[in-house]
């Protein structure tokens, strides 16, 4: 019997879906932000719902922008740091190829990276994946790596990770519930933060789209193209190994 299992991908995500996850469910109206009134499509009993329209579109759109990313091999970090999140964070990390957040922001990780992580190891891959041997002694004065893309799944807990965000111009997405600043983010999700059902399926979705960003540079690989622009210091090394891309 063929299976009927289908990923959560954002061609997928249906007003239904999002309705089953309680991505409706907003704060009380004491507590909401004025900066969400636009995703507000009204108040029962003393809640926000949040309109699902808005919320699909916004996803979708937000998809759209991890596929980009992904595709020209940008890292994309996920955060989310709530009981109950760290399954979502990872599985969408590896669906991605990204990587991913379930413990506490350290402060200064982007702003005064190469201090605080200084210490880390990296590696030099090719297009296709492949571990590059004989660049381990040539990294120890390369720069800390940054993210490309940061994705949020609860900002209220993560303000300072994206104020150096915007600081460095890293921009970011987020689950954004009617009690949070939807500017604090680059492309806010409005949906239900406090629904695990509902930020997992959130984080399923641009996992997805990650993914499929992935494929497509993969595919492009094969047929001789490449979708970014190497590190000009890499690129120096690479011309002695390589001859240049």
């Amino acid at each position: 019997m063929p299976s009927t299992y289908q990923p959560t991908t954002p061609q997928n995500v249906t007003l239904e879906l999002l309705l089953a996850a309680q991505s409706h469910l907003g704060h009380a109206t004491s507590l909401w932000h004025p900066g969400n009134q636009r995703y507000i499509f009204g108040i029962r009993q003393g809640i926000h719902i949040i309109s699902l329209d808005v919320t699909a579109t916004y996803l979708r759109r937000a998809a759209k922008v991890v596929t980009e990313v992904c595709e020209r091999a940008g890292l994309v970090l996920f955060v989310g740091n709530r009981p109950g999140q760290r399954s979502c964070v990872v599985e969408a990390a590896r669906l991605a190829g990204g990587c991913h957040l379930f413990d506490r922001w350290i402060p200064g990780a982007i702003t005064n990276g190469q201090q605080i992580l200084g210490g880390c190891s990296m590696k030099v891959v090719d297009e296709f994946d492949r571990d590059l041997p004989g660049f381990k002694d040539k990294l120890h004065d390369q720069a800390v790596l940054k993210p490309d893309l940061v994705v949020c799944l609860n900002p209220l807990e993560n303000y300072v990770l994206l104020h150096e965000c915007r600081s460095n111009t890293i921009p970011t997405i987020g689950v954004v519930d009617t009690d949070c600043n939807p500017a604090w983010v680059t492309y806010p999700i409005p949906a239900n933060d406090d629904s695990l059902r509902c930020v997992g399926l959130i984080a399923k979705v641009l996992g997805h789209a990650g993914e499929h960003g992935q494929k497509r540079r993969r595919a492009f690989a094969e047929e001789g193209k490449v979708t970014y622009t190497p590190d000009k210091k890499l690129q120096e090394m690479l011309k002695g190994e390589r001859g240049g891309f």
